[in-house]
């Protein structure tokens, strides 16, 4: 992977206003029900019971398994007709973290976050994974999961210009330099489901003690 990051590395081939492309709403899955399933069993198995959930870039399914029992989910996302069908989540928030990597929440206030298929679109990631760890409690988990499907248009150069094999180098990457996590995790569950699906990768950082 290129060595430093740079701006040219979050060019995107559509670089006009987020808001213009998720103006309308996509009541769609991005990705197929096998690979969907491994995203709930990464989140099962890294994420703790009962705890505040945050599920950043947020859309109409959170793929958060009925187990976690999570006492409360809010999703950050564009938009709000997406997240308001989402059945998972208890609050919604309307915010472009291309715009402002800082979220309008409280420090320490989440025991867990998560972001599902979409870190390909962050223009500033390096800054909002260090927001993120701003709003996690000490030791909480932020799990970004990801496959190999995207929008071209509007992923970042990096992310077009890296294989799939390298995109977790890429996403752990973020982590380090956002100097908010420890004890980085990488998960590979791209190998074949029965019946076959879509990859899915993962890389987990969890929030340094301050």
């Amino acid at each position: 992977m290129p060595n430093p990051l740079n701006h040219d590395f979050f060019r995107r081939i559509d670089e006009s206003d987020d808001e213009l492309f998720y103006g309308y709403p996509r009541l769609v899955t991005h990705i197929d029900d096998a690979a969907i399933a491994k995203v709930g069993e990464i989140y099962l198995e890294r994420l703790p019971r009962d705890g505040a959930i945050l599920d950043l870039m947020s859309s109409w399914r959170s793929h958060l398994p009925p187990a976690l029992n999570p006492h409360q989910v809010i999703g950050v996302g564009l938009n709000r007709t997406e997240m308001e069908e989402n059945p998972a989540l208890d609050g919604v928030i309307v915010h472009n973290l291309n715009r402002e990597p800082q979220l309008p929440l409280a420090d320490a206030s989440f025991d867990g976050a998560v972001m599902t298929v979409s870190v390909q679109y962050l223009t500033r990631p390096i800054e909002v994974f260090a927001d993120v760890g701003r709003v996690l409690r000490p030791g909480a988990p932020f799990i970004v999961t990801f496959s190999n499907r995207m929008f071209p248009t509007k992923a970042v150069a990096l992310w077009r210009a890296t294989s799939d094999a390298r995109h977790a180098l890429v996403v752990a990457r973020y982590f380090t330099e956002s100097a908010r996590f420890e004890r980085l995790e990488t998960i590979d569950r791209s190998a074949p489901a029965d019946p076959p699906g879509d990859p899915i990768w993962a890389v987990v950082g969890y929030r340094r003690a301050d």
